[in-house]
């Protein structure tokens, strides 16, 4: 059984056509994920894979994004439990398909764009493995007014409802602690007072981007960093586009404190203070404020907040997988509606892609088999002119040389391969494995492979 047909076990779209037809495209997307959907599929699967997608315009039973994202939301439910801990990590991201002509697009960041919203709930673990998708919003605006509002729905609601989603399942995962982590864009009274009120079933965690007033009339982070210092940290963040991979230093304040909840009362928060000391010159000073629910008592308890905070830029990974892997901006289908069945395949194969470059990282020495099948990662070696090994290597040996099909070159100065090259490779790979497969088949039906 194939990983697609794992994880879409079960589905339930009306029709086993359809659930066949999901479990193949999402094969198709993930073996050539920068392709367009005809040259993911072969030509005699593409005119069904875009029947699938207008499933969503069906006048009877439109199939929804929702349905056909619900086996992997089980799958990751699964995943879950076998974790003490698991980050719901919350993000937004714009989906540019500007110059498109497709129904239902509304305005971005400026009014002249046009294009739509993501935004959805992914979960990792503490140790940055990615289990899959668990919720999502996907909207698109509708324009101004002339007197500047905008009609249709809050957008601010999609971090409170995403909230009380994580704690609907946290109901359900007992023996799991999930924490909802977020950005400055989720510093939101609303969603923290929501928390309290439902008890707290999830804990959360955000990067705060306002400086509060407290009800002596002094300001949230003054207060917290007006103590000593719990300590210092270490730490070197991964290298992003125009920055070199560098060592950080941080001093840490910790400070209960109490804030107005926007409704008459007070809520109850720890305020942590990350400070880097002495920055090298040019260089822009790593600095946090962070906002919890739960009661920090000692330096080890701040530092394990920090760290689960850190684990956010997975979701920063997992949107460039989605956008610059699998190329979702570049779709070109009709509607809405369409997109985002388009979309909820796409983000499964998306999370397919990121699962893979973690575990490379953080289980280098799993046998290749938990990861490829054999023909994969023998392939890889053929690909490069070299002798598979007897024996199955390691997933980091099989990673690499695929990575390098991709087009990293492997010195002892370039560190780890990145996911650009690991998708492009994998999906020279697949080419490859696909290849072999059909020679054979000719081959057993007496036919000629020259």
């Amino acid at each position: 059984m194939t990983w697609a047909a794992e994880e879409f076990a079960g589905a339930q779209l009306g029709d086993a056509r359809l659930n066949h037809r999901l479990i193949k495209l999402t094969q198709r997307f993930a073996d050539k994920p920068t392709a367009s959907i005809p040259g993911a599929c072969p030509d005699c699967e593409t005119q069904g894979a875009y029947r699938f997608f207008d499933q969503a315009n069906n006048a009877k039973r439109p199939l929804k994004w929702e349905t056909v994202l619900a086996p992997h939301i089980e799958r990751t439910a699964a995943r879950m439990r076998q974790h003490r801990v698991v980050l719901c990590l919350q993000d937004t991201t714009e989906l540019d398909f500007n110059g498109q002509s497709i129904e239902g697009l509304g305005p971005l960041s400026y009014e002249a764009q046009r294009g739509m919203y993501l935004h959805p709930t992914y979960a990792v673990t503490p140790e940055r493995e990615p289990l899959g998708i668990t919720d999502a919003w996907m909207w698109a605006r509708t324009p101004k007014a002339d007197d500047g509002t905008r009609a249709g729905v809050r957008e601010s609601l999609r971090w409170s409802e995403a909230y009380e989603r994580i704690g609907e399942m946290a109901q359900t995962l007992t023996d799991t602690s999930l924490v909802c982590v977020g950005d400055r864009e989720a510093d939101i009274v609303e969603m923290m007072r929501r928390a309290r009120d439902l008890g707290h079933p999830a804990d959360w965690l955000i990067r705060s981007r306002h400086n509060r007033t407290l009800p002596d009339g002094s300001k949230s982070w003054a207060q917290t960093i007006a103590a000593t210092p719990l300590g210092e940290i270490e730490f070197t963040p991964a290298a992003r586009t125009a920055e070199v991979a560098r060592v950080v230093r941080q001093q840490i304040w910790a400070r209960a404190l109490s804030i107005p909840d926007g409704a008459g009362g007070q809520l109850t928060v720890t305020c942590i203070v990350a400070k880097e000391t002495n920055p090298p010159a040019g260089c822009k000073a790593v600095q946090w404020h962070l906002l919890t629910h739960r009661m920090a008592s000692d330096f080890a308890e701040v530092v394990e907040l920090i760290d689960w905070y850190r684990c956010r830029w997975e979701i920063e990974t997992f949107f460039n997988v989605l956008k610059n892997g699998c190329r979702v901006e570049a779709l070109q289908l009709g509607s809405v509606a369409k997109l985002e069945l388009a979309l909820a395949v796409y983000m499964v194969v998306a999370w397919r892609l990121a699962r893979l470059v973690r575990l490379g990282r953080t289980h280098p020495d799993w046998g290749a088999s938990a990861l490829f099948t054999e023909a994969e990662w023998k392939g890889a070696y053929i690909l490069a002119k070299k002798n598979p090994p007897t024996q199955p290597p390691t997933i980091r040996e099989v990673i690499r040389q695929i990575a390098m099909l991709g087009g990293f070159l492997g010195r002892k100065c370039d560190g780890q391969p990145g996911v650009k090259s690991r998708w492009l490779g994998f999906a020279r790979v697949r080419d490859f494995v696909q290849g072999v497969e059909h020679m054979r088949l000719l081959q057993d039906a007496g036919g000629s492979c020259v």
